[in-house]
């Protein structure tokens, strides 16, 4: 898959100004382009974006970057001066969507508080995400995707059980709180066809960590219930769990409803354990984890990950391989479903990346532009939007 300009999307005709940094405010922008929005990456003339400097680097440009900011225009526009902050607010009088994620008070410092960009433009969508918030006793405090894990109760449900809390392997709070503020965004431009009025969005790390919780928060008030971490293993039935073999690789076995572990003794050759008291009932083989997983895993030590997969396809029981990232790029059902793709960017040559995750029948989701460089389109953009006569005395 290439990347096509003449592609459109639902989004198209929708302008998008983007003044966040790191990752989660590029991502909803990215996402918002994804879906045919004309997005302006606005940045500082002097470097851009701080995560331009993240490695690893490819010819000189950062991959979290090219990852981030696709489907974007770069306008380069200094807000600390006059003359940023005139431009920005004529760009803002054209736009529909503002997404920012400074700390809370820094929009305000550059007077371009909510009641400021509202009263400039009145249908204007300001898409604010942050650590905590924008209001509440931590909502000044700086927090990063960690902070978010660590705060939110993520870190203490992820680990081995006799081990120490641990970090997800990817951002998955500034991922969530991009794609709850691409639906926050969304949910917006909904009601504004009824209002005619634009709104806040306000998004926080820490609300999208507790929003993965899944069953802890009642657990603990109703049940007095603390949930930790417990491996692999899963909190609700057994064996479902991960499962080396012969030849060194994981599987992950799922056996959650009754139907499962019948299918899984016979995949096995060992259809009696069906019946045996320990593991005849979801109850009882929770009541043994130990015991029923140790079956388990004695079947898969003896066989090669490919002699597992089958027998347990052929009997219909829920499993996959653990896959290195190598053998992810290569499945082949992501290649059939187009997640992943290959870019032509003009300093870097073909950049493969993740696709577009949402699938519409009519209005397909698209990749038309590679990550622009600082400020790349900024003469241009200033033409389209504001007049060939609009003057910006910085550029």
């Amino acid at each position: 898959m290439r990347h096509n300009q003449r592609q459109t999307g639902p989004l198209e005709g929708i302008k998008v100004l983007d003044l966040s940094r790191f990752i989660a405010g590029p991502y909803c922008a990215m996402v918002l382009g994804d879906m045919g929005a004309e997005v302006l990456k606005i940045e500082k003339p002097d470097g851009g974006d701080p995560a331009r400097n993240y490695q690893p680097q490819l010819n000189g440009r950062s991959v979290y970057s090219l990852m981030f900011n696709r489907n974007k225009k770069g306008v380069a526009l200094d807000l600390r001066s006059p003359d940023g902050i005139s431009t920005i607010r004529a760009l803002i009088a054209k736009a529909d969507v503002l997404v920012e994620n400074f700390r809370p008070g820094t929009m305000e410092k550059m007077g371009l508080s909510w009641d400021e960009v509202h009263s400039i433009n009145p249908r204007l969508i300001m898409v604010r995400i942050s650590g905590f918030g924008q209001d509440g006793p931590l909502a000044q405090f700086p927090a990063f995707d960690g902070i978010a894990q660590a705060m939110g109760g993520l870190m203490e449900l992820n680990g081995a059980a006799d081990g120490p809390p641990t970090v997800c392997g990817t951002y998955i709070c500034d991922y969530t709180a991009g794609m709850y503020a691409v639906m926050g965004a969304l949910a917006a431009f909904h009601a504004r066809q009824k209002t005619g009025k634009g709104q806040v969005v306000d998004i926080s790390l820490l609300d999208a960590a507790s929003s993965l919780l899944m069953s802890a928060i009642p657990e603990y008030f109703q049940l007095n219930n603390a949930m930790t971490r417990r491996g692999n293993r899963d909190r609700f039935s057994s064996p479902t769990n991960v499962y080396q073999t012969a030849d060194g690789s994981w599987v992950y076995i799922v056996c959650g409803g009754a139907e499962y572990f019948p299918r899984l003794t016979r995949a096995m050759s060992r259809v009696e354990l069906a019946s045996d008291p320990r593991f005849s009932t979801i109850v009882a083989r929770r009541e043994n984890w130990d015991e029923c997983e140790d079956q388990v895993r004695e079947w898969t030590k003896k066989l090669s990950v490919d002699e597992v997969l089958v027998s347990l396809q052929k009997h219909d029981v829920p499993c996959g391989k653990v896959a290195t990232i190598p053998e992810v790029v290569q499945n082949p059902q992501l290649r059939h479903r187009g997640q992943i793709v290959e870019i032509d960017d003009p300093t870097s040559g073909k950049i493969p990346m993740q696709g577009v995750t949402i699938r519409l029948s009519d209005t397909p989701l698209s990749i038309r532009l590679p990550m622009p460089k600082v400020g790349e389109h900024t003469d241009s953009v200033i033409a389209e939007w504001l007049g060939a006569n609009f003057d910006v005395l910085e550029q």
